[in-house]
Parts: C-alpha cells; structure tokens; sequence
C-alpha cells in the first residue's frame, strides 16, 4: 500500500475511535474548558485521547482541502526556505506559517495550507517534507 492514509467506514472501527474525534471537537469549540472534561464527557480515557488524536479525523461532507502540518526543523539558515520551496514545488497554497523560537538547535513550525491544487498526494508531500535533510519530524495535524 502507497499511502499511509485510508477511508474506513466507522462501523468496522472500535467506538473508541469517534469518541476521540468527538473529544476534540468539544475542545475546538470551547465546550469544554480541558481534555480532563472532555474525556469524561465522552467516556474515554486521557491515555486513549492522547494515543489517537493525532491519528483519527472526521471526513467532512464539503472538503475545503485545508490541512495543519507541524514540522520540527534544524535550526540552520535556509532550512524554512526549503520547506517552503518544497511546498511550492508541490503547488500547496501556504496559509500561514508559525514558528516558535528555536531551542537547543531545533525549530517547531506549524504550516496551514490549502492544499486544493496540491500536484500528487497529501502522502507524497509528506514524504517530501520528511527528506529534506533539515527536517527531524513531520506530523499532520490537521486536515479538512
């Protein structure tokens, strides 16, 4: 299998799986004040919110092809301009870009982008990001 992604209908997943996605959801629009509540009033634990909500996302009727990558990057000159041109190669749209101050020679950035017009996969973009020689993790973060 290429992709590391799939669509799976939500009966052949354990129930656990939507409760995570609607812990997340009542964290998003302020329902609830922590993950403590919302775990609680979804009937899972931290541990499972924890070890999936990175992993499950809800497909949503109208796609509007926006997704939030979190890049940890070498803090070197030049490195955040090789993200970007790989993005640019890939015709992603970058929405906004965050990037906290670096520590210990490590920058984390979070990239929102439109990825419409993406050439190829989300995977392949991915898999990109991952070998460019700055870059120490790639993460999807979101994706709508």
């Amino acid at each position: 299998m290429k992709s590391d992604y799939l669509i799976v209908h939500k009966k052949l997943l354990p129930p656990f799986l939507e409760k995570v996605i609607e812990a997340r959801a009542l964290l998003n629009n302020h329902e609830v004040d922590s993950i403590s509540q919302a775990v609680k009033k979804v009937g899972i634990s931290r541990n499972t919110y924890y070890k999936y909500k990175d992993f499950v996302f809800e497909q949503k009727e109208h796609v509007s092809n926006h997704a939030v990558i979190t890049l940890v990057l070498i803090d070197s000159p030049g490195m955040l301009s090789d993200v970007i041109n790989c993005l640019s190669e890939r015709n992603v749209n970058i929405v906004t870009i965050s990037q906290a101050e670096p520590l210990s020679g490590l920058a984390s950035v979070m990239i929102s982008m439109d990825i419409s017009d993406i050439k190829g996969t989300l995977d392949e973009l991915m898999k990109d990001l991952k070998h460019l020689k700055a870059t120490k993790s790639v993460h999807l973060s979101a994706i709508e």
